[in-house]
Parts: structure tokens; C-alpha cells; sequence
């Protein structure tokens, strides 16, 4: 993999990691378009490695939220211990809304470990499966702005909210549905105002990017040559560049616009994959 690879990869990665558009179909179709020679699993262990670029992004765009979040839940956790609550609401909306996030990142924790074989390996690279999920997630999306109310803010969501949001992030394992698709999907069709989706959903991503790509870290140092590592840090320094930007850019679209312009990219782009994986022009693996 050379310099300029590494720096492409990592600007795919930073513009669709936020964006409900899938990183991991842009990711695979930007590797082969590049004829990077890595075998699926390691490429999934370089993914892995330029995804803590866009895990540094998401952390520093919601330290303010992260700390506060964090503070709170310990203080008022010391506070229930050491028998000092006042009655009525036990737990501040900042400490609830850490249960929420701990709560909502289980489901894809555990499946993620259950078939964590899967998900490293050829079934997460063929374009059948990522250009199929390009078309459900995007109808499904478009289902949630039709019937979703979009009316609840970040300090209503509750431990449904915290469910479905957490089930809906076990979809990104299957390629080409997209995390942030995924999420912010389920966060509409629960009543959530699109902001407040897209918010849950980033501060939801922040242990799954974490957990898999610091697991598939210590693999990657087995399954890379060591020389790619070099460039792989650069590639991973510019994800979190544009991931931080992707994030800033997707919250303030939000509370103006429609996932629309997503949908209609997402049915674009899967359905001419599927067109063409159809007529021979490219190779499902």
C-alpha cells in the first residue's frame, strides 16, 4: 500500500463513517478501484486500523458531552451508594443517558463477538450483499421520515430508545448498511428529531469503534506486513481529520434537511452495483 493509498483510504473512511452512506462499501470498492493486493482479512484489519482516526474524531467533537456524561454518572452513582439522593429523579439526564449508551451498545457487542469470524472474512467483502443492503437500509430509511414523528429531543430518550437504536447498530456488521444509516434509521422511526438521532447514533459508535477497532489492532500487527504500518498512520490521521468535519457537517444539515439526498445516493450507487454485478461488469468478491 503506498502513501497516496493510505491517504485516499482514510479520506473515504472520514467522509463515510458519519454519513449514512456506508464506509465499509466506499472502503471496498476504493481498495479495489486502487488494486490494493491485501486478502480480505487484512484488509478488514487495515479498515480497523484507519477507523481509530474517525474514534480520535467523534471523541473530540463530543468531549464536552463525554465528560459531562461521565461525571455525572459517577457522581451520581456515589451519590445513590453513599445514601445522599434527594427524592424524585435518582439519576441526572446526563448519567441516564450513560446508562442508554452502555445499554445500547451491548447488542452489537455480543454479536459481534459471536461472529466475529464472518465479519472479518469474504462475506463482508462480497457486492452482492453490500450493494443489496445499500437498497434495504435506504427504503428503510426513507419508511422513517415518512412515519417517523421527529419530535423528541436528547433529553427524552429512554431505555426503548436506547433498544432499538443499540439492535439497529448490529445491521452495520452486515456491509453496506451503514452505521450511522442504521442508527439514525431506528432513531426516527422511535419519534427522535433527525439532530438528536445523529447525535445518539455518534455517541453510540464510540465503544463499538473503539472495541473493534482496538481488538482488530492487535490482530492487524499479525496479519499487515510491518511495513504498511507507516502508511497506514497517515491514512488513519487524515480519517480523523475528515471525520471531523463529516460529523459537524451532518448535525447542522440535519436540522434543516431530510436524510433525503443519502437515500437517494444510497439507491444510486446499490443499485448500479447490483446492475452491473448483473451483467458481468464486476466480480462479487
Amino acid at each position: 500500500m503506498s502513501l497516496l493509498q493510505a491517504i485516499l483510504l482514510g479520506i473515504v473512511q472520514g467522509l463515510t463513517e458519519f454519513i449514512p452512506v456506508s464506509s465499509t462499501a466506499h472502503l471496498v470498492l476504493a481498495s479495489r478501484a486502487m488494486n490494493l493486493s491485501l486478502t480480505p482479512e487484512q484488509l478488514t484489519a487495515a479498515i480497523a486500523v484507519i477507523q481509530l482516526g474517525t474514534l480520535v474524531a467523534v471523541v473530540l467533537y463530543f468531549a464536552r458531552d463525554i465528560w459531562q456524561i461521565a461525571y455525572a454518572f459517577v457522581r451520581d452513582h456515589l451519590a445513590l451508594a453513599s445514601k445522599k439522593s434527594s427524592s424524585g429523579p435518582r439519576l441526572s439526564h446526563e448519567a441516564w443517558l450513560g446508562w442508554l449508551i452502555i445499554i445500547g451498545s451491548l447488542p452489537v457487542g455480543i454479536v459481534g463477538l459471536l461472529f466475529k469470524k464472518q465479519i472479518g472474512g469474504t462475506f463482508t467483502k462480497n457486492l452482492w450483499v453490500i450493494a443489496t443492503m445499500m437498497v434495504v437500509i435506504a427504503v428503510m430509511l426513507a419508511i422513517a421520515e415518512l412515519v417517523g414523528k421527529k419530535r423528541r429531543g436528547i433529553d427524552e430518550l429512554g431505555f426503548l430508545d436506547s433498544l432499538a437504536v443499540g439492535f439497529a447498530q448490529c445491521l452495520a456488521l452486515i456491509p453496506g448498511s451503514s452505521r450511522s444509516g442504521s442508527t439514525i434509521m431506528a432513531g426516527l422511526f422511535a419519534g427522535e428529531t433527525r439532530e438528536t438521532a445523529a447525535r445518539f447514533s455518534f455517541l453510540l459508535s464510540i465503544p463499538a469503534i473503539a472495541a473493534s477497532g482496538l481488538l482488530e489492532l492487535k490482530e492487524a500487527l499479525h496479519k499487515l506486513p510491518h511495513d504498511i504500518f507507516l502508511t497506514l498512520m497517515f491514512g488513519t490521521v487524515i480519517s480523523g481529520m475528515v471525520g471531523y468535519l463529516s460529523i459537524w457537517f451532518l448535525l447542522r444539515y440535519l436540522r434543516t434537511h431530510t436524510t433525503g439526498v443519502f437515500i437517494g445516493y444510497r439507491l444510486l450507487v446499490g443499485g448500479a452495483i447490483l446492475i452491473m454485478l448483473l451483467m458481468g461488469k464486476l466480480a462479487a468478491l
